[in-house]
């Protein structure tokens, strides 16, 4: 009897293109995307906005809708909009608790907003955007809607401006837009990459960063680096105040070197110098 063929799901050796294509899920892959159009600003979607930002037919994006309703990743509001459900918060958290750096940091983190009272965070770079990793937030902050997983661009933060410091001038074009420039609401927020480009060349001679109501009015923040074993920066630190009863200079004299100290020992624990 002839043997048969068994079916295989590894990868063409030539990692080709049009080999990778070929396990290209569109349906699955729509609907991840449609997931990821939504957003703080955007947190719920009616259902031709869905079929206009998927690029689908209206019934498709029903049934898009349908689907991720009932495996628990969107649900309905009364008024027949829909919003990601509790599941996709639960996955997303899960994922960012199992990271080494996010578990190495949290101590010194904590330990720092102890110790200051005042909102610590920690993020990343995601596109033209920072992803905050950890949030431990003082109640008279004025941004109390920012939460673990909350994006807010880079360049009104003094996390993004870290953090875009590190790229170069290529690796900047590639990321930021005008759209960029946009969502900074500040009375000092930076408009344009004209004025960004000297602000980061500052950032990289000093090490840390300022934001002085730049993304919102009220609010002040100082951060500084995370670096891995291998020297490179995977991260950034902040500590956030309200701008009243803190200046500029009382951030820095008070506050910058503890966080710098925080950020010290979160890069000793990831190996780093």
């Amino acid at each position: 009897m002839p043997r048969r063929e068994e079916p295989t799901t590894s990868l063409p050796a030539d990692g080709s293109a049009a080999s990778k294509r070929s396990y290209h899920v569109e349906a699955l892959a729509k609907g991840l995307r449609l997931l990821g159009r939504f957003s703080e600003q955007r947190p719920s979607m009616k259902l031709t906005d869905m079929a206009a930002e998927a690029g689908v037919p209206l019934p498709t994006a029903f049934r898009m809708a349908a689907t991720l309703v009932t495996e628990g990743f969107l649900e309905q509001l009364p008024d027949g909009a829909y919003r990601p459900a509790p599941k996709v918060l639960t996955l997303g958290f899960a994922a960012l608790r199992g990271m080494d750096m996010v578990e190495l940091a949290e101590g010194p983190l904590r330990r720092l907003a102890a110790d200051t009272g005042q909102t610590v965070n920690l993020g990343t770079l995601s596109g033209d955007q920072v992803l905050y990793l950890i949030r431990l937030r003082n109640n008279d902050l004025v941004t109390a809607n920012i939460h673990v997983g909350s994006r807010l661009p880079a360049v009104g933060t003094s996390i993004g401006k870290v953090l875009l410091s590190c790229l170069d001038d290529a690796e900047l074009d590639r990321r930021l837009t005008e759209e960029s420039f946009t969502g900074a609401k500040g009375p000092n927020a930076i408009r344009s990459p004209a004025e960004l480009r000297p602000a980061l060349a500052t950032v990289r001679k000093r090490g840390w960063a300022v934001q002085d109501e730049e993304l919102a009015y009220g609010l002040r923040s100082v951060a500084a680096p995370v670096r891995d074993a291998s020297g490179s920066v995977v991260a950034a630190a902040n500590v956030a105040v309200p701008a009243m009863g803190f200046p500029v200079t009382r951030l820095l004299d008070e506050l910058r070197p503890r966080l710098l100290d925080a950020c010290q020992e979160t890069t000793r624990l990831l190996g780093g110098n």
